[in-house]
Order: C-alpha cells, then structure tokens, then sequence
C-alpha cells in the first residue's frame, strides 16, 4: 500500500478516519492524500470571471487555513500528508481523484448506527463513494485509539462473480498480514443450504478464484441465522473480528450478494468498520 486516500469536511467523523488512515500508513509506510470538495453552487460559478475568480479564491483560502489546524496532529508526524482540494459536487468523481493520484485505499467516515443519511459530506456520501468507487472503501464510525488489524471477515455468497472482490480483499489483507475469515450464511426458509450444498459451492468459488488451490478451505465458516446482517454481525462478534469486509456492485449500491437494503443496513449499523470491494 502506497497512498492512502482521505475526503475530509473538517468533521469529528472524517478524524476518525484520517487517525486510522494515519496507523495504516505508519505500518505502510504510505502517503496520506487529504482531499477536501468545495461544492461551489452554481450561483458561485455562473458570475462573471473576476467575481468568480475571487470567489474561488477566497474558498480555497479558507480550505487552506481549516487544512492547517485540521492536519496539526501528533498522530501525522512523520507521514506524508498531501493536501488537494477540488470543486466537486459528484462524490462519484472521488473515484477519479482516487485513480488520479494512485490510491490503494479510500478511508471515510461515517455517522455510524444513526444510517448514512446525513447532509454534511461524511454521511450519505460516504455511500455514494462506496458504490462509486473502484478502490477498497474504509469505513470507520467511531473514536479508535488503536487500529490493530488481526482477525477479519470476509462475507459473502461464493458466487463467481464476486472473484474479483475476492482477490483484491485477498491482496490487500495479505499486505496487512492479518487472520481472514470467509463467511458464508445460511438462511432458513427457501434460502436454506444443506452443508453438501454450500461445501459444493465454496470449493467451486475458491477452485475458479485461486487455480485449483483450495488453501483457504479451512477458513471458510458456515454460520445459521435468521439474516444475513445478523449472521455477519454474530459471527463477526464471535471471533471478535477487528473489521467486515463485503463485495459491493456499482450499480445496486452495497453488497450485491444481499437482497435489498441488507447490505446497507451492515454499513449502517455495523459499530465495526466496514472495507468494501468492488465486484
């Protein structure tokens, strides 16, 4: 991991994020690019150039002077801290900073169990940008004093489709030299797996996924429950996993693996963070 991708709006929520940002680079030995959206309306941007001109300048100003008293942490000493701010409105477009600028992961925060629903930038954005974005999603919604990564979750339905969320989960969690847990839930009702069933499925995944190695077999947990939001949240407290991680799909929003708002309701309510990868 090289750069590591922080949007900010000088919120409590995105310090959460920049201080676990701040850990994940020491261990790194990454940059930190901080990036702060001015959102000009377009009453701003319809003046004439010279009012326009001052008026972009007197923002950036302001960005600048909030950047300095926001980023005078102790936790940043010794870290490269790359400053940008930019005039989008689109928080899809922070995919296109992330590329831009070569992040390998984007860290957000985010209002926790209250939803993603928010006015303020880090809120219902932060679920714009994980839809949006091609980089891994960190989502932090709380103080942490310490990050320490050692067990993980990866949840999801071992469907081929999710191969690639696979591997870059993989790769990352690799790099970071944690424990990973693959998760499988199994639903009553029509949804209901028999163990042949789902061992079928899981060694078919994970055959496709890593050339016929079948290594991660033995990490694979089958767990019952009544939902699949409740099944990732027990298991995950059961092993006390120090983050969930999930497959998203641009197109539906989080978690193309769960029916409906599921996958939604496990970044919203999940008091752990939560990394999502783009299927």
């Amino acid at each position: 991991m090289k750069k590591i991708l922080v949007p900010i709006d000088f919120s409590e929520y995105s310090e959460y994020a920049l201080q676990v940002a701040a850990l994940l680079a020491k261990q790194q030995n990454a940059e930190i690019i901080v990036l702060h959206m001015l959102g000009l309306s377009e009453a701003v941007l319809i003046k004439n150039e010279a009012q326009e001109a001052n008026e972009a300048m007197y923002y950036m100003k302001l960005a600048e002077k909030r950047f300095s008293t926001f980023l005078d942490k102790e936790y940043l000493k010794g870290i490269e801290v790359t400053e940008t701010v930019q005039n989008y409105k689109i928080f899809s477009e922070i995919n296109e900073v992330a590329h831009e600028k070569e992040a390998d992961l984007i860290v957000m925060g985010s209002h926790g169990i209250s939803g993603l629903r928010e006015e303020v930038f880090i809120g219902s954005n932060t679920e714009k940008v994980v839809r949006t974005s091609d980089i891994p999603v960190l989502v932090i919604k709380n103080p942490v004093d310490n990050f320490v990564l050692k067990e993980v979750v990866f949840a999801c339905d071992f469907k081929v489709e999710n191969i690639k969320a696979y591997h870059n989960a993989m790769t990352l969690f690799n790099s970071l030299g944690v424990n990973i847990h693959l998760l499988y839930v199994n639903l009553p009702g029509e949804q209901f797996r028999s163990s042949d069933q789902i061992e079928e499925r899981v060694k078919e995944f994970l055959f496709k996924a890593d050339s016929g190695n079948l290594d991660m077999y033995n990490k694979v947990a089958c767990f019952n429950d009544y939902s699949v939001e409740s099944g990732v949240f027990n298991y995950s407290k059961k092993i006390n996993a120090d983050i969930i991680a999930i497959p998203t799909h641009g197109r539906r929003g989080l978690a193309h693996f769960f029916n409906g708002s599921i996958g939604e309701d496990i970044a919203n309510h999940a008091n752990k963070p939560v990394i999502t990868f783009k299927i």
